[in-house]
C-alpha cells in the first residue's frame, strides 16, 4: 500500500490553492480534510518514514491511539473551519490555513524529536499570517508579539533536543518527565508556551482576538492542542502539571468577567479549558488522561463553535464588544440557538459533549487525592458557566437591545455551525464514539446520579448567582476598554522603562559632548596665546595639536561611556 503522511495532503492543497480561484479552490479546499481523514483511517497505527539526520534515527510517522484520536480531531475541525470561511477571498488566508492544518498534523504523528521541532516552527510561522491577514495596525502589533513568544518557545525546544540527544543518543519522542537535567525542562517550557502556562498565556488572549473572523476558528483548533498531545506524549503524571492546570482553569475567570471583547472573552475561556486538560495530563492514570484528551476533542468542537457564532457576528455587524451588542436574536435567530448550543456544551450540560469529558477529568482528581484541586476546578466550572455560558450569548444577543437588525451570516457559515452543534449533541448523547477512539481501555459511565445532580446543581446555583448580581447591578458592566494582565509587563513597563533608558543615554551623550567640544576649545586658546607660530608649520602643527587632542579626548569618553 501506498502509505501518504497525513500532512502531505494539506501542503499538497496549499500549493494548488495558490493557482486556483472560485469553485476549484473551494472544492480542493473541501477534499482535502475529506481525503486526508480517508487516508489516516486506512494507515492506522504503525510508522514508516524513517531516515536518518547525522546519525540519529528519526521518524515521519508514528500513529498510536494518542496520536490518531488528535489526528482525527484536526481533520474534522480543518473541514469545519473550511467550511466555514468558504465565503472569504483572500488567498494568504486560504493558503496558511491549510499549511496551518498540514503542520498541526505533522507534529502529533511525529515519530522524533527533530521532526517535532520542524513542525513545531512551521505551526508558528503559518498561524501569525492568520493574524496579519486582518491587515491593520493592532493585529500587525499583536502578530508580532504572538510571534516572538513562539520562536521563543521554537528556541527553548530546539535547545532541549540538543542536550536530549547528547544525553541518549537518540531523538525518539516518548516520554520525557522533569528530572534532574536542562533538557527535561526547556522542553517542558517550551511545550507550555504553546500551551499557555500562566505567565505565557498573553500571546493567546492577544493575538486571536486581533485575527480575521474565519482565521480565529483555525487558530484555536490546531496551536494549543498539539501543545496538549506533546505534554501527554512527553510528561503524563508530571504533579507540577496538576497545580499549572488547576491555576490555569481559576485565573482566566476573572479576567473572562471584566472583558468586554467577547472574543477576547473566548481566549481566556481556552486558557480556562486548557487547565483541565493539563491537570488530567499531570494526574496521569488511564482515567485522567483519557479525560484530558477527550476534553481536547470536545473543546476544539464546542469553543470552534463559539468562536464562529462571534465571528459570524463581527462579520455581520462589524462589532463585537459587548457594549455595543444585544437584541441580535431579533434577526439572527439561527446564530443565536447555535451559540447557545456551543455555550451548553462548554458549561458542561447534561447532554452534552462538555459533560461527558470534564467529568472524567474531575473524577479522575477525586479518586486519586486531590482533594483542593476537586475542588478549584468546580469553582472554575461554575466560573466558566458565568462567562462562557451565560455572558457570550446573553451579551451578544440579548441583553439590552443595541438597535442593530444585522442580518444572518453567508450560508456556508451557519452550514459549519451547525456541523459543529450536531457533534456536540451526538458526543454528549451518545459518548462511548468517542470514548472507543481514546488512548486507554476504560469503563466509565458519565450519566450517573452523582455526577448529573451534582452537574445541575452548580449549573443552577451559578445561574441564580448570575440573575441576582444582574439584577442588583453588581455584575461587572461592559465597559469600552482595554484589560491588561501579564502582558502590562512588556506592552507598558518594559517599553517605559526602554524609553526612559534611552533618555538617560543622550543626556549623558549631549554632556559629553559639551564636555569634550569645551575641552578641545580651551586648548586651542592656550596654544595660541602662548606660541603664536606664524607660517605654514605652525598652522600644521596646531592642526595636528587640534587633531591629537580630539582623539584622546574621544578615547577618553569611550571608556567613560563603557566603564559605565
Amino acid at each position: 500500500m501506498f502509505e501518504v503522511a497525513p500532512f502531505i495532503p494539506f501542503f499538497v492543497a496549499a500549493l494548488l490553492a495558490l493557482v486556483l480561484r472560485g469553485w476549484p479552490r473551494a472544492l480542493v479546499m473541501i477534499a482535502v480534510p475529506l481525503l486526508g481523514l480517508a487516508n489516516l483511517w486506512m494507515l492506522g497505527a504503525g510508522s514508516f518514514g524513517a531516515y536518518s539526520v547525522l546519525e540519529f534515527d528519526l521518524l515521519l510517522f508514528r500513529a498510536d491511539k494518542l496520536s490518531l484520536l488528535f489526528g482525527y480531531l484536526f481533520h474534522v475541525a480543518a473541514l469545519i473551519a473550511i467550511i466555514y470561511a468558504l465565503h472569504v477571498r483572500d488567498t494568504l488566508q486560504q493558503v496558511v490555513s491549510l499549511l496551518y492544518a498540514g503542520s498541526a498534523l505533522g507534529a502529533v504523528f511525529a515519530g522524533d524529536l527533530l521532526t517535532l521541532f520542524i513542525f513545531w516552527e512551521l505551526l508558528a510561522v503559518t498561524s501569525v499570517f492568520l493574524v496579519w491577514a486582518r491587515r491593520n495596525g493592532r493585529a500587525y502589533m499583536a502578530g508580532l508579539r504572538y510571534f516572538t513568544l513562539h520562536i521563543l518557545s521554537g528556541l527553548l525546544l530546539l535547545g532541549g533536543i540538543i542536550f536530549y540527544g547528547q544525553a541518549h543518543s537518540s531523538l525518539a519522542f516518548g516520554q520525557i518527565g522533569l528530572g534532574d537535567n536542562a533538557y527535561s525542562w526547556m522542553i517542558f517550557l517550551a511545550f507550555g508556551i504553546k500551551c499557555a502556562f500562566p505567565f505565557f498565556h498573553n500571546w493567546l488572549t492577544d493575538a486571536y482576538p486581533e485575527s480575521t473572523p474565519t482565521g480565529t476558528v483555525f487558530l484555536s483548533a490546531f496551536t494549543t492542542k498539539a501543545a496538549v498531545y506533546a505534554l501527554a506524549r512527553a510528561y503524563p503524571g508530571t504533579e507540577l502539571l496538576v497545580y499549572i492546570g488547576a491555576t490555569m482553569a481559576c485565573f482566566p475567570i476573572f479576567y473572562a468577567v471584566i472583558e468586554n471583547d467577547l472574543r477576547r472573552v473566548l481566549a481566556y475561556s481556552l486558557i480556562n479549558q486548557l487547565g483541565f486538560m493539563v491537570v488530567g495530563i499531570g494526574i496521569g492514570t488511564s482515567l485522567a488522561i483519557n479525560g484530558a484528551v477527550a476534553h481536547a476533542f470536545n473543546d476544539v468542537i464546542f469553543k470552534g463553535l463559539l468562536f464562529m457564532s462571534m465571528g459570524a457576528v463581527l462579520h455581520v455587524t462589524g462589532r463585537i464588544n459587548g457594549s455595543e451588542l444585544g437584541g441580535l436574536y431579533k434577526t439572527m435567530p439561527k446564530t443565536t440557538i447555535l451559540c447557545i448550543v456551543g455555550a451548553a456544551s462548554i458549561s458542561a450540560f447534561p447532554l452534552f459533549s462538555g459533560f461527558v469529558s470534564k467529568s472524567m477529568v474531575m473524577s479522575a482528581a477525586i479518586k486519586n487525592g486531590y482533594d483542593w484541586v476537586w475542588l478549584i476546578l468546580l469553582f472554575a466550572s461554575a466560573g466558566v458557566f458565568h462567562h462562557a455560558g451565560i455572558k457570550i450569548p446573553y451579551f451578544a444577543f440579548f441583553a439590552h437591545d443595541s438597535g442593530i437588525r444585522a442580518k444572518e451570516p453567508p450560508a456556508n457559515m451557519l452550514v459549519a455551525m451547525t456541523i459543529a452543534a450536531s457533534l456536540c449533541l451526538a458526543i454528549g448523547i451518545y459518548p462511548q464514539a468517542l470514548y472507543s477512539l481514546l488512548p486507554h481501555e476504560m469503563a466509565y459511565t458519565p450519566y450517573d446520579v452523582t455526577h448529573v445532580l451534582t452537574q445541575l446543581q452548580l449549573l443552577f446555583f451559578s445561574a441564580l448567582a448570575f440573575v441576582w448580581l444582574n439584577l442588583r447591578r453588581l455584575y461587572p458592566p461592559e465597559l469600552p476598554s482595554v484589560n491588561l494582565d501579564v502582558e502590562w509587563l512588556y506592552r507598558r513597563l518594559f517599553p517605559q522603562a526602554i524609553r526612559g533608558f534611552v533618555t538617560a543615554a543622550f543626556r549623558l551623550d549631549n554632556r559629553v559632548r559639551r564636555a569634550a567640544i569645551g575641552g578641545v576649545g580651551a586648548l586651542m586658546d592656550s596654544v595660541a596665546s602662548h606660541h603664536r607660530p606664524a607660517g605654514v608649520l605652525a598652522r600644521s602643527w596646531l592642526t595636528g595639536s587640534m587633531v591629537a587632542g580630539v582623539v584622546l579626548l574621544l578615547g577618553v569618553y569611550l571608556l567613560l561611556g563603557f566603564a559605565l
